[in-house]
């Protein structure tokens, strides 16, 4: 059901904004949408044709809108609700779609009036990804039952399975699962500009869960980068997982090189158990051979392949294995990259012989330990960059990468786009 004579306003007409409109302009809503100024033609003459109201400036959307969703990156929430905040409309809703809800809730509580109801979102995906059956966080900070019903009520028209959270506990979930996956992610793809080599070229990147990583990490690096930049350095719970997976990672390099195979062995049973239960190799996973089989970038024939110690997946055992955690808590809040990259981890961990040979290739193979060097300084050089707060040098890093995999980007997010879609589609049919 629409809600009659109310209007959703959309502050930011990024690739999330664009998704927001569409989707509300779809369910029948007047929708008012503005980016900067300088922007106003240019959205004009590019979605015009859509039946969107495109103003001018954020005090226009703010001034006629009955919801307001400012859709920017978190690192500019602050000043843009400084800008616009003031001219919220007398009883109106906004919510904000910034992945880090802490500094979105503080500028709501520094800059808007006191007439206006806060009742926030978030989209746990990218803007590629249909909204519908994807989770949707909805937080009510400040406001009555009746407006809360009608935030709710408008959020309907995502069609999105909806988790109700407080900011607080959303930011923890965020943080347990999309800091260190993020980070494993953008680091694989760094090591591999690095070294000046393409995976799909690599005979080490060639089975299904090798070609996981190689999809999932080029489709983070088809989006924007202050998407992971906000998250990892904007979310103070999020820099504790951070450490402790570049922890969990030195520990388990300096046995590889140091020859202490039975400690390295020792630790990684110990995380198997933690996390996974003694009894793994019956669990029913999250990926299947028949979805595996379908993601594949390789230009390598599988003959050719070579073994893969997976130290990226090893070390995410170990992280959640020292703080204690399950990532099965979080799947309430997944992320396509977390369902990924658990499921990924998962899969070696469930597989007994394929982790005795990744323990094997890790503690014996020399070319392996060569690459894992490479990996490992990548992530410790992102781990500092996160941990200095420097959003000019993740940006400076993240665009490097990504114009070395710039010509392989749109397949990767085509082809990870597509199995996402077949596990959604597989859990709705469950």
């Amino acid at each position: 059901m629409v809600l009659a004579n109310f209007e959703i306003g959309i502050i930011g007409a990024g690739d999330m904004g664009m998704l927001y409109a569409r989707r509300f302009k779809q369910a029948g809503y007047v929708v008012n949408i503005c980016d900067t100024p300088d922007r106003f033609s240019e959205l004009q003459a590019k979605h015009g044709h859509l039946g969107l109201n495109i103003l001018r400036d954020g005090y226009a959307v703010s001034r006629r809108s009955d919801f307001i969703i400012y859709s920017v990156p978190a690192v500019n929430i602050g000043r843009i609700v400084e800008e616009y905040g003031r001219a919220t409309k007398v009883g109106a809703i906004v919510a904000g779609q910034t992945s880090v809800k802490t500094p979105e809730i503080l500028a709501f509580e520094r800059h808007l009036p006191d007439d206006v109801h806060i009742v926030t979102c978030h989209s746990m995906h990218g803007p590629n990804i249909d909204t519908k059956g994807q989770p949707l966080a909805i937080i009510r900070h400040r406001s009555d039952d009746l407006h809360y019903k009608m935030a709710v009520e408008a959020l309907g028209a995502l069609e999105s399975r909806v988790i109700y959270l407080t900011y607080e506990e959303h930011d923890r979930i965020t943080a347990d699962t999309q800091a260190a996956t993020h980070l494993s992610f953008i680091s694989l793809g760094t090591a591999w500009s690095l070294q000046g080599y393409y995976p799909w070229l690599n005979p080490q990147f060639i089975s299904g869960i090798n070609n996981v990583k190689v999809a999932m990490a080029l489709r983070i690096y088809a989006s924007k980068w202050h998407v992971y930049a906000g998250l990892a350095i904007m979310n103070p719970l999020a820099k504790k997982q951070l450490q402790c997976y570049v922890e969990s990672m030195t520990t388990l390099y300096k046995l590889m090189v140091a020859g202490k195979g039975q400690e390295f062995r020792d630790l990684v049973h110990e995380a198997a158990d933690f996390v996974f239960g003694r009894e793994r190799s019956r669990k029913k996973i999250l990926l299947d051979d028949d979805i595996l089989d379908q993601l594949s970038l390789s230009q390598v024939p599988k003959e050719q392949g070579r073994p893969n110690s997976h130290l990226s997946l090893l070390s995410a055992a170990v992280c959640w294995y020292r703080m204690g955690m399950s990532p099965y808590d979080n799947l309430i809040c997944q992320t396509p990259p977390f369902r990924m990259w658990l499921g990924i981890v998962e899969y070696l961990f469930c597989h007994e012989g394929m982790l005795e040979e990744s323990i094997e290739t890790a503690l014996g193979d020399r070319y392996t330990q060569a690459e894992d060097l490479v990996f490992y300084t990548a992530v410790t050089g992102w781990g500092q960059c996160i941990e200095l707060g420097s959003f000019e040098g993740y940006r400076e890093r993240f665009e490097k990468t990504a114009e070395f995999l710039s010509h392989k980007l749109g397949e990767g997010k085509d082809l990870s786009t597509m199995i996402i879609k077949k596990l959604t589609d597989r859990d709705e049919a469950s």
